[in-house]
């Protein structure tokens, strides 16, 4: 994987319906042979940033660069992309080697060339026994692999997923989520990725950038977002169960709200650590530290059990603090339960920090 090359470049670009701003003013480099991925709630504007770099949406300004041509104006077929969209959109009367063949057929690539592309595609994605049967035999994993077989066939450089998994059940999912990630190690292309699903952001991505309102919240890599989020929204998104926030002030070096006074010797700021500040403290529920990890920290209160979720692996303890809400992880065989009182501890080099105002990272 060249990470120093970029495969798409998207400078300033503004796609407006109306007087309605979808997207604004929107820079991002996809680097060469990256799996990106674009994540945010419905409406952000992932999809049709998606469409762009597609050539399915016209922007209204801006420009989008693809292996270092302009393709701004380009026709879809003449950008060198290979889509797979959420429905399958097979063609139920042909087969499945006939599915993944069409296009190849329409553009006039020689037969011989046309078998050795299908049968690669086949071996990747696993779906050789399938060749001879049409959609409506297939299970809704089995269409979408071919779905995705089509996008493959066309031998492209860069692949464009809108939510492929989101039809489908849990367990399959969860299954098909482990092929992508199989597939992109195995054909090293650009992939980039619109989810919904921030499990699937995780699992998949070299890089998220997650979006809202038409604009990039933070670009990184799923450690650096989820560790070290740049605002309270990205911080909310990423986690589940989410990021415990709490209201306070920066008073020296200690964070402190009802019911807690937290020192902040171990945490780092990313300018100068402010004298006094109104500021939002996060704790990940699994950062929240019980039984001997919380004796051995400086910064403990001690808080009342309300509600116990046992998850096998997990449990998750629903907890007050003073006049907050805590969520915190424990282990599976953990015998806690409601009205408990115990002792928690903190880690704040673990925390984040945020400005109340800007809801920036501090």
């Amino acid at each position: 994987m060249n990470m120093n090359a970029n495969s798409v470049e998207v400078r300033d670009l503004d796609l407006h319906f109306g007087d309605v701003k979808v997207l604004q003013k929107l820079n991002i480099d996809i680097h060469e042979g990256e799996f990106l991925v674009l994540l945010g709630s419905s409406g952000c504007g992932k999809s049709t940033l998606l469409n762009c770099i597609a050539g399915l949406l016209d922007v209204t300004d801006g420009q989008i660069f693809i292996k270092g041509d302009n393709v701004t104006w380009a026709e879809p077929s003449d950008r060198g992309i290979g889509m797979v969209f959420q429905s399958y959109a097979l063609y139920p009367q042909m087969t499945v080697e006939g599915n993944l063949s069409f296009g190849l057929k329409n553009a006039r690539v020689p037969k011989a060339e046309i078998e050795k592309r299908v049968a690669r595609a086949a071996d990747v994605l696993q779906i050789e026994p399938l060749l001879k049967r049409k959609p409506g035999a297939l299970s809704g994993g089995q269409r979408q692999r071919v779905a995705i077989g089509r996008a493959l066939v066309r031998d492209v450089d860069v692949f464009l997923f809108d939510e492929p998994l989101s039809n489908l059940d849990a367990k399959l999912r969860t299954d098909l989520r482990v092929e992508l990630k199989r597939l992109h190690q195995q054909l090293e292309n650009t992939m980039i990725y619109v989810t919904h699903d921030q499990v699937e952001a995780m699992t998949l991505a070299d890089r998220i950038a997650i979006m809202k309102g038409g604009k990039i919240m933070q670009l990184g890599t799923p450690d650096e977002i989820y560790n070290r989020p740049q605002n309270i929204y990205v911080a909310g998104f990423i986690g589940s169960p989410a990021m415990n926030m709490i209201e306070g002030q920066i008073q020296g070096a200690e964070f402190v709200a009802d019911g807690l006074s937290l020192p902040l010797d171990g945490y780092e700021f990313i300018g100068a650590a402010p004298a006094s500040q109104a500021a939002v403290i996060g704790i990940r529920p699994e950062h929240v530290l019980t039984g001997d990890a919380a004796a051995s920290v400086a910064a403990k209160a001690e808080v009342e059990v309300q509600i116990v979720e046992k998850l096998g692996s997990d449990t998750l303890v629903h907890a007050s603090l003073g006049t907050h809400n805590l969520r915190l992880r424990m282990d599976g065989l953990s015998a806690v339960k409601a009205g408990d009182r115990i002792t928690v501890g903190f880690d704040t080099s673990r925390a984040s920090l945020f400005d109340a105002s800007s809801e920036a990272r501090l």
